[in-house]
């Protein structure tokens, strides 16, 4: 592979990682801006049963690619410009979505996990809605600033 050819490859995989991590950050905007808030006005019965659906929902290769393609592509554009001045801003960027991936597996997930099995809704909303609120605007600011990180790598490639 030519030094031209690898570097075609490395702004599409950094563009594709940016792509990616932008639309995951939007996800977490929109819950904290939208969905949540109108959740808030819910009866108890209702919020669980919405949330319920929308975790279930939400479990889907269109969600999933991006979620996890995040990840992934930050991590190999990371490899690919280690030597490059973009390097910093890829690596701070997998850092900060490392931690989200963290949050949402160690925090919402299972506070996901614990809604779907609650029967009682006044106790299930109670026990999830403000922990998850929260550390899903953890995530939101995280992914946010990932994004950034990325846009800044391509700036900062492309000089």
């Amino acid at each position: 592979m030519t030094n031209n050819r690898g570097g075609k490859v490395a702004g599409a995989v950094l563009t594709a990682a940016t792509v990616a991590t932008g639309l995951v950050a939007g996800v977490w905007f929109a819950y904290v801006c939208s969905v949540m808030p109108a959740l808030g006005r819910a009866d108890d019965r209702v919020f669980v049963e919405v949330m319920r659906s929308v975790n279930d929902v939400i479990q889907n290769p269109v969600f999933f690619t991006p979620f996890f393609g995040a990840l992934i592509l930050t991590a190999v554009a990371a490899w690919q410009l280690r030597g490059t001045a973009a390097k910093v801003w890829v690596l701070a960027a997998l850092v900060l979505y490392t931690a989200v991936f963290v949050v949402t597996s160690a925090v919402n997930v299972p506070l996901n996990d614990a809604l779907a099995a609650a029967t009682d809704p006044v106790r299930a909303r109670a026990d999830f809605e403000s922990p998850w609120v929260a550390w899903n605007l953890v995530r939101a600011v995280l992914t946010t600033a990932g994004f950034a990180c990325l846009l800044r790598a391509l700036s900062v490639r492309g000089r």
